[in-house]
């Protein structure tokens, strides 16, 4: 049995705003068909990711399902209710289908869901961000009280109308809206667009895989100007601190470090809301 190791009185309280965990391909529960097998990812578990999180000193972690598996949650969903001091979910919806509609209303009655994450990076996906697909989404995620986690590259100004008319949505941004395969001072060139949207006090943003979008080596200098134009813009209470661990190209370890000692603009009292105490407190997941 997996046990988290007791937090000391003065010790940082970590939650990682992304984690995805994923299982194998067995009959009785099948990847999705069109997925190709030299390009399926290995499985992680939830008690590998368990493990993972208590060598690198992270006590909780949001899991998000998976795109590539479709609008699955049932993974996750049985991890957190194994683990619900440690795991909770941000599930997937099939916005574009009717039927979806029906299920916003009891969405959170499900044991271990917090609320819902949607990707709009891919050019069919985006397109439902402006041709009404996506409408309903959010007048009824905001009458539900669900916060919404959105992956939204090149179409912040549709966020920012969204957030504007819903001002009872909560909007979280993920990855910074950083556009897919691009890095170094290519992967934040969008943040003109990006820093405005912090005048809407129900959009926050994650700073979430970071290193990813580097070709540097850690400690990732060439990131730390940016975290800190996003830091200044929406302050500690609104930046949460994630890795998208499967996508790390450094240890859990060295992502937590990079926020927690190498960005000296970061004070004792930011890193506890960056880190963790932030996101707590906008999903309702108290620690």
């Amino acid at each position: 049995m997996i046990r988290r190791a007791a937090a000391g009185r003065n010790a940082l309280r970590i939650l990682d705003s992304q984690v995805h965990i994923r299982g194998a391909n067995p009959p009785q529960r099948p990847w999705p068909s069109g997925r190709s097998a030299p390009h399926r990812p290995e499985p992680l578990t939830a008690e590998e990711l368990i493990r993972a999180m208590e060598a690198a000193g992270v006590e909780r972690a949001v899991l998000v399902p998976p795109s590539w598996e479709g609008d699955r949650n049932d993974l996750a969903l049985a991890a957190a209710r194994r683990y619900p001091e440690q795991l909770a979910v941000m599930g997937r919806l099939a916005l574009e289908r009717p039927e979806s509609r029906e299920l916003v209303a009891g969405w959170k009655n499900e044991t271990g869901m917090l609320g819902m994450r949607f990707t709009f990076h891919l050019p069919a996906q985006k397109a439902w961000l402006s041709d009404g697909t996506a409408d309903w989404l959010w007048p009824a995620a905001e009458r539900a009280g669900i916060p919404l986690m959105v992956l939204p590259p090149g179409s912040l100004s549709i966020i920012d109308r969204v957030a504007e008319r819903h001002p009872g949505l909560k909007l979280v941004i993920d990855h910074l809206a950083i556009p897919s395969g691009q890095k170094d001072e290519a992967a934040f060139a969008h943040l003109p667009q990006l820093l405005p949207l912090a005048k809407r006090k129900n959009v926050a943003v994650k700073a979430s895989s970071l290193p990813s979008y580097s070709t540097e080596r850690y400690p990732y200098r060439g990131l730390h100007g940016h975290i800190r134009a996003v830091y200044d813009a929406f302050g500690p209470e609104r930046l949460f601190w994630g890795t998208d661990l499967s996508r790390l190209p450094c240890s859990y370890r060295q992502a937590v470090t990079l926020f927690t000692e190498e960005l000296p603009f970061l004070s004792a009292g930011d890193k506890e809301l960056v880190m963790g105490r932030a996101i707590s407190d906008w999903l309702g997941w108290k620690l």
